[in-house]
């Protein structure tokens, strides 16, 4: 999707003279077009507005300008001078005089503002779907919500609509978009970055975030933005990035919860995940999380939400009608007479102590969780518009609760279409582990492996599972062949299955999926013997995958065990005469 997928592979674009940020706009303005049904954009990209950026980059050098000519977007709650702010209500939309503090700095920089994007009305949400101004649809599959609140921010970039785009983070809406869009989403400690020129939504916690494709362009980004504001009373002096490798990664010592009709896909997304930083010689350390998830709970389900009702509820009153029936409802949650100023005390309190624990956990560590733990088709959060968005936060609500920094990072996707992202989060004033553990975290990734399909002894529990794990493969899923195998026993010390290809008699048969390095895989294979080898397995699903395969002569001396559907069956069944 993306043309340039980098600032640096762009930036070499125009120093080579083979593009130009003119040419370049033009070509988003016309995809942004094309692309209208995706619902990105309040504002879409137009030279009306934008030319003035253009024009400035003639008399500032590239060698000079971090962000020379580098097209980005602006969630409409951040200012943008002269172009309207909506934060997704119409009724509130004002046209600011100067730029958000953190805007300013990018264009400051030669980046190049181009649009105002779809949001969850007034921040409120982590779906993609409570906007007036449409639903904005998932990059990868437009049948899916796309996440929120910064929804038209995250799908800018995974459209290749936009390089990076700003968005804002209270319970997760810059790193919940990311996973769902196959982005980076980085979220920097809380004071980091200034927030003046924003729309709050808590502002006690309130983040300014960026999505970008790379961890590489995402810390340039936080290397323009980064740095005390005397206007913004939240903004705090802040160490520098650096990449920093923490002395231990931090993994949930209990299998987290998956929702939704993908559960399973992310469950086993996550599953190899664990395995491949088990494998990868990183020190893996297992912690209880169950604080977290307590904290996280303070969010919506105590006084805390009043926050967002002191900062909208006049306006709220004052225009009855011009709210999302859902928006309004979460803001008025907040007016609960039960959340008196004796349960916000409680309620603080309560979260000091959780930040206590959280920086001791944390101590020059990270912690990985799934950023989701599952997601839903647009259709399923009209219908149950509330739970869905709950499901969301699970894994993000408590970060800025307890004053952590945090970046969301693609991984392997779950399926077709369907992008998984973990999170790893550090302690307040620590964004630089985020970086170096990103770094060592991606070497991992970029591991070339296979998946092979296992019938036979080298699945869990029978005498050749060594051999995979002496060739750093590791569990991936349990799983079906299409139904066009046969099943025979070759006779031998130990006798050992053999699966031949029989569309006529074929059923299924039951297979293990595991996942090796591509570099062991000559060597694995060189040691399997006759008449058994390695061919394309078809799964249940009609996709092929390298797997064992057994010459057709088998099935001339070996015994036809199709009838058990496995060896595993077949083997229980010994067992029991």
């Amino acid at each position: 999707m993306h043309a340039y997928p980098s600032i640096a592979a762009l930036r070499k674009a125009y120093t080579s003279g083979r593009l130009t940020p003119e040419a370049l706009i033009e070509q988003l303005t016309a995809q942004a077009a094309e692309e209208e049904s995706y619902n990105i954009w309040i504002t879409p990209p137009s030279l009306s507005f934008i030319q003035p950026y253009l024009d400035r980059l003639k008399d500032l050098p590239i060698e000079n300008a971090p962000l020379w000519g580098i097209p980005f977007a602006l969630k409409d709650n951040i200012d943008l001078a002269g172009v309207p702010t909506t934060a997704g209500c119409e009724a509130y939309s004002y046209i600011p005089e100067e730029h958000a503090a953190a805007a300013a700095r990018l264009i400051e920089a030669g980046a190049v503002p181009i649009g105002k994007t779809n949001l969850d009305q007034f921040a409120t949400g982590l779906v993609g779907t409570r906007s007036p101004y449409g639903e904005t649809k998932n990059a990868w599959n437009a049948d899916l919500i796309s996440g929120g609140s910064s929804s038209g921010s995250a799908v800018s970039v995974a459209k290749g609509q936009a390089l990076f785009s700003l968005g804002t983070d209270t319970a997760g809406s810059g790193r919940v978009p990311a996973a769902l869009n196959n982005l980076v989403g980085w979220k920097s400690s809380l004071g980091a970055w200034p927030v003046s020129g924003i729309v709050p939504a808590c502002a006690s916690i309130d983040c300014l975030t960026v999505f970008t494709n790379t961890v590489e362009d995402a810390s340039l980004v936080d290397s323009v933005i980064r740095g005390f504001d005397q206007a913004d009373p939240w903004s705090r002096e802040t160490p520098a990035l650096s990449e920093t490798k923490p002395q231990s990664y931090l993994l949930p010592d209990k299998e987290p919860a998956f929702f939704g009709p993908f559960a399973e896909a992310y469950r086993q997304a996550w599953k190899q995940t664990v395995a491949a930083l088990e494998q990868s010689g990183l020190p893996i350390k297992y912690v209880s999380t169950a604080f977290m998830e307590e904290a996280a709970s303070v969010l919506y389900d105590g006084p805390l939400v009043a926050e967002r009702w002191a900062e909208l509820g006049g306006f709220a009153d004052a225009h009855p009608g011009a709210l999302l029936p859902v928006t309004e409802k979460v803001l008025r949650s907040g007016t609960n007479p039960d959340y008196t100023a004796a349960a916000l005390f409680q309620a603080r309190h309560k979260l000091k102590a959780y930040t206590r624990k959280a920086e001791a956990l944390l101590q020059n560590s990270v912690l990985i969780m799934p950023t989701a733990g599952g997601t839903w088709s647009r259709n399923e959060v009209r219908e149950n518009p509330i739970q869905t968005n709950s499901d969301m936060g699970r894994y993000t609500n408590h970060c800025n609760l307890l004053e952590l920094c945090a970046v969301s990072l693609p991984q392997s996707f779950a399926d077709h279409n369907l992008p998984f992202g973990i999170t790893l989060f550090a302690s307040q004033d620590n964004d630089s582990l985020l970086v170096g553990a990103s770094t060592e975290i991606q070497r991992c990734s970029s591991r070339k492996e296979v998946t092979i399909a296992v019938c036979g002894l080298h699945m869990r529990g029978f005498a050749l599972e060594k051999q995979m794990i002496a060739h750093e493969a590791y569990f991936v899923k349990e799983t079906m062949s299409a139904s066009s195998y046969k099943l025979v026993e070759i006779p031998g010390t130990p006798a050992k299955p053999g699966m031949i290809r029989s569309e006529k008699e074929g059923v299924p048969i039951a297979l293990e999926l595991w996942s090796m390095p591509l570099d062991q895989l000559g060597s694995f294979t060189s040691g399997i013997p006759s008449p058994l080898g390695i061919g394309k397995v078809e799964l249940e699903d009609g996709t092929f995958t390298p797997g064992f395969i057994c010459e057709a002569e088998a099935a001339e001396y070996g015994k036809d065990i199709t009838s058990f559907g496995g060896w595993k069956a077949y083997q229980h069944s010994l067992i029991s005469l």
